[in-house]
């Protein structure tokens, strides 16, 4: 008997650490759900396990368009309590279901925003090049992202897919403010037609293909050229003349009106205020008053977009790219 007792209470924590390590909560956790890649997802764990509130949630990673899609089907019963992800689905998930409380602590941001989210981090785009490829091929360094359309550059470029990357939306933002969408379509059909298997699905897909040296230029996030560059690698980032465009990802609380909510708030709070700094040496893009960036992390041509972002706004950007192909 006493075997078997002993084998039931082995099996039990078996299943317990399973659990633990799948991800889910146990009642009282407060359940985080964030786009972020690996260094913004260890940055806001930090912050709240310096806070002391190791073991008091889960933080679950999803992709944008997973956690898009979540947000907008199932609203405030979505299981996460916290979420932190692009500004303009939080946006757009609270015009649809209203799910997200006000938040309850102030903050010194460098632009106003709503009163359910405030902003945890910033990523801007821009060009990039390998400049031993350069010197190989006898290319000329781009000043634009129609440089890369030319056709010296077949088989040459790399560019994040808008269809699964928020980045390859920095690039379309860029292409459509500058040309329009009539001469913008010609450019970014001849872009595409460059890029031949060099189209990726991750952001960083670029970077790391340019970096390789199996392509000469990219487009992706300006902060890993500057990186690399820093690092030693001949890498070397062009701020393009159609624009520097960027991209926040902000923190939320849903309303779920029930005891964990109080603690979620709390908790927004932290990642806020605490996790900025780290998050600033991975995405050196000023949010607050106070923070400085080095003069290397300045874009050349930062620009802001004419229209508010938005789901919608993002799906006709997504159709103006998919007529390109």
């Amino acid at each position: 008997m006493k075997v078997i007792v002993l084998s039931l209470i082995a099996l039990s924590l078996v299943f317990i650490w399973a659990g633990r390590n799948s991800g889910n909560a146990d009642e009282g956790q407060v359940v985080i759900y964030t786009n972020g890649d690996e260094a913004a997802s260890g940055a806001m764990e930090n912050a709240l396990n310096d806070a002391g509130y190791e073991g008091e949630y889960v933080l679950q990673s999803l992709g944008t368009s997973e956690l898009g899609g979540k947000l907008m089907a199932e609203g405030d019963k979505i299981e996460a309590d916290v979420v932190a992800m692009s500004s303009y689905f939080i946006e757009s998930a609270q015009k649809q279901h209203a799910m997200f409380k006000d938040l309850t602590f102030s903050t010194n941001a460098l632009e106003q925003n709503l009163p359910y989210y405030a902003p945890i981090l910033g990523n801007t785009g821009s060009i990039f090049v390998n400049t031993e490829v350069f010197k190989q091929k006898g290319l000329a360094m781009p000043t634009s992202l129609k440089d890369l359309a030319k056709p010296e550059f077949k088989g040459l470029v790399s560019i994040p897919n808008i269809m699964d990357s928020s980045t390859g939306w920095l690039l379309v933002q860029a292409i459509v403010s500058e040309y329009g969408e009539q001469d913008g379509k010609a450019v970014l059909q001849d872009l595409i037609a460059n890029t031949g298997p060099h189209l990726e699905s991750s952001g960083s897909g670029p970077i790391k293909k340019v970096q390789a040296g199996e392509v000469a230029a990219g487009f992706g996030l300006r902060y890993q050229a500057v990186m690399a560059k820093e690092s030693g690698l001949p890498i070397e980032y062009v701020d393009p003349i159609e624009g520097n465009f960027s991209l926040t990802e902000s923190i939320a609380v849903v309303n779920k009106d029930d005891a964990t909510t109080s603690l979620a708030m709390v908790m927004a709070e932290i990642i806020t205020k605490n996790a900025r700094k780290e998050l600033l040496t991975h995405y050196p893009v000023a949010l607050y008053e106070g923070e400085r960036v080095m003069d290397v992390n300045k874009p050349a041509h930062a620009m802001q977009f004419e229209q508010p972002l938005t789901v919608e706004l993002l799906q006709q950007h997504r159709e103006f790219f998919k007529s390109a192909n």
